[in-house]
């Protein structure tokens, strides 16, 4: 009879501590494909986060299944972001411009996803319904704060924005002569009121 009121206990903190390393391995593996794209060898990811290639498997059993664990884990960041640095931003305009940053980290993460994804076209549609559904709201809420504060013009819809910026950052992780981020930093500036 202990040994069954013993379980629950014991389970409690193994999901804690699964869901702690599983978080290691998104972040870990969000880093790698910045730097070296989505096709980067497991080893990369496992050695950035620290544990053994095993654990990766375990986690996310295909490539995919990482790749797509790591883009909804960035939306969810970057959906969350918006709303707590506008909390504490000094500006509503010094928060979109802070909110497009890490946007600009996370799309260049996501190029690579459609060739990870080539035989699951249902599923990527999936993901950028997903994308959408979650950043649209975010970022109008960042644009509307700045036209409310007087920062910026307001003949900008957020959709239109993060349009741009995804075209800006295009091809931005595999030259490194192109830096996406002054242009996204020349379009964010150019939405200033006159």
């Amino acid at each position: 009879m202990n040994d069954s009121s013993e379980q629950p206990a014991e389970a409690g903190p193994k999901r804690k501590d699964a869901r702690r390393n599983q978080q290691t391995l998104l972040d870990a593996a969000a880093a790698v494909f910045v730097t070296s794209g989505v096709e980067a060898p497991v080893r990369d990811i496992a050695a950035k986060a620290g544990v053994g290639m095993g654990t990766i498997y375990r986690h996310f059993p295909t490539r995919a299944d990482l790749v797509i664990a790591v883009y909804r884990h960035q939306v969810d960041a970057c959906a969350e972001a918006g709303p707590a640095l506008l909390a504490t931003g000094p500006t509503p305009h010094a928060a979109l411009e802070q909110w497009v940053d890490l946007f600009v980290d996370f799309l260049v993460t996501k190029h690579g996803l459609p060739s990870a994804m080539h035989a699951d076209k249902a599923g990527f549609e999936t993901l950028h319904t997903y994308f959408l559904d979650r950043l649209v709201p975010v970022c109008t809420q960042l644009l509307d704060a700045a036209v409310a504060s007087g920062e910026i013009r307001a003949d900008i819809d957020a959709y239109q924005l993060m349009r741009g910026i995804g075209n800006l950052c295009i091809g931005a992780e595999s030259d490194r002569r192109y830096d996406a981020r002054r242009l996204v930093a020349l379009l964010v500036a150019g939405l200033r009121a006159q």
